[in-house]
């Protein structure tokens, strides 16, 4: 069986997901097709040899409807024989994307594969697509009788239930701006992040290329003055146990962003002569309790450790995705990891969480950090939205 590797691994920077963000003003589609194009320019790879790209994409109504995957290889300029297709796992689809795509690899169905992701959540906000409609129907409600919750209010109950105080979310966001913040100014993302030129509304063009959800001088201190976000009484009087400790301090910002991950077999690489920053070791993907929703990164990771043989003091990096600071809190305190190796360079909390985007964000970053500090495994998990992760090891080569 042919091994799956990644030769290359890029993002752009995380621009805030709100009008007058550094990417609002560029179509989607165009952010994606740029992230492509720097894919290409960066590897030298004939985008005629592409066997599919595979894109995330949680919102696909509006400006990112219509398979924007085909749509952004097509304006990037990709001959028309490659084909692209969008999926959707909600804040793990891109991860998910890397893991078909390397499946399809180790198969022998493909032998060049881009994994990417994009969300403009600026212009196609959550809830966006479903323009009011119940997206659930009579007969899964029927199953949940007590009605479904937002992420909000399971990253509050993730809080309650393992006894994460105020104080330890605060902490944990203000070290998050404070590792990326560092980041930045030793220079560690310019590896991964490409830069993305806008055109405005009056038609001059800007470059865009830092990370700006990231808030130098965030503390503690300062965070504990933000009121709960997801407080409402209908909820309290469902779930007394809440605290009401997340608050948009402690959570991850709305965002705009695109990644994309060049992925082919070993001999492909080789053939071309392309040399391969990691190899894919093992992937999980689990369910897990749509209410708690959250926690799916937790069986998640025991499923891939598992799969792999590899122990989970072998691994050197972890990325696990700063949905809601309560997130990676209960997972380092389910598998005691030394807090250095997890988000060495800060999380989503400071970088942003542009949600069918993140996976291959994550991906960029942890093989980043593996090469920079000399590790050999890595390992990235992703809640999503349902009640679900994604577990994913690479090895550094």
């Amino acid at each position: 069986m042919s091994r799956a590797v990644l030769i290359d691994a890029i993002r752009t920077a995380s621009g805030r997901g709100k009008p007058g963000g550094g990417l609002s003003e560029i179509h989607p589609v165009d952010l994606l097709a740029q992230t492509l194009q720097q894919l290409v320019e960066r590897t030298g790879i004939d985008p005629a040899l592409v066997d599919d790209v595979i894109a995330g994409c949680v919102t696909q109504a509006g400006r990112q409807s219509s398979n924007i995957a085909r749509n952004a290889v097509l304006a990037a300029g990709f001959p028309e024989s490659v084909p692209g297709t969008t999926i959707d796992r909600q804040c793990g689809s891109s991860q998910q994307a890397a893991q078909f795509a390397a499946q399809s690899i180790l198969s022998g169905t493909s032998d060049i594969v881009v994994a990417c992701g994009v969300e403009q959540m600026s212009r196609q906000p959550i809830g966006y697509a479903t323009r009011g409609e119940d997206a659930a129907g009579p007969m899964l409600r029927g199953r949940y009788p007590d009605g479904f919750v937002h992420q909000g209010i399971s990253a509050e109950l993730i809080a309650s239930r393992w006894k994460i105080s105020r104080a330890e979310l605060d902490a944990y966001a203000a070290e998050s701006h404070a590792r990326a913040a560092s980041a930045i100014d030793r220079g560690l993302f310019l590896p991964e992040v490409v830069p993305v030129t806008v055109t405005t509304a009056d038609g001059s063009t800007t470059r865009f290329s830092i990370d700006e959800t990231v808030r130098r001088g965030t503390t503690a201190d300062g965070l504990a003055n933000l009121p709960p976000a997801f407080r409402e009484d209908a909820y309290a009087e469902r779930f007394p146990e809440i605290g009401w400790n997340i608050t948009a301090g402690n959570s991850s910002p709305l965002t705009d962003g695109a990644s994309a991950a060049l992925i082919m077999s070993e001999e492909k690489a080789e053939e071309l002569g392309l040399t391969p920053l990691a190899r894919f070791v093992g992937f999980a993907q689990v369910g897990s309790d749509p209410i708690e929703m959250l926690t799916g990164i937790l069986p998640a990771t025991r499923r891939v450790l598992d799969r792999t043989g590899i122990r989970i003091d072998d691994i050197d990096v972890f990325e696990v995705n700063e949905a809601f600071a309560s997130v990676p809190l209960v997972w380092q305190r389910e598998f005691d990891v030394d807090a250095a190796r997890l988000n060495p360079w800060g999380g989503a909390i400071a970088l942003g969480h542009p949600l069918g985007a993140s996976g291959t964000r994550l991906l960029a970053t942890l093989v980043n950090a593996l090469r920079t500090g000399g590790g050999r495994y890595g390992l990235q998990t992703m809640c999503e939205g349902g009640g679900m992760a994604n577990a994913t090891i690479i090895e550094r080569i």
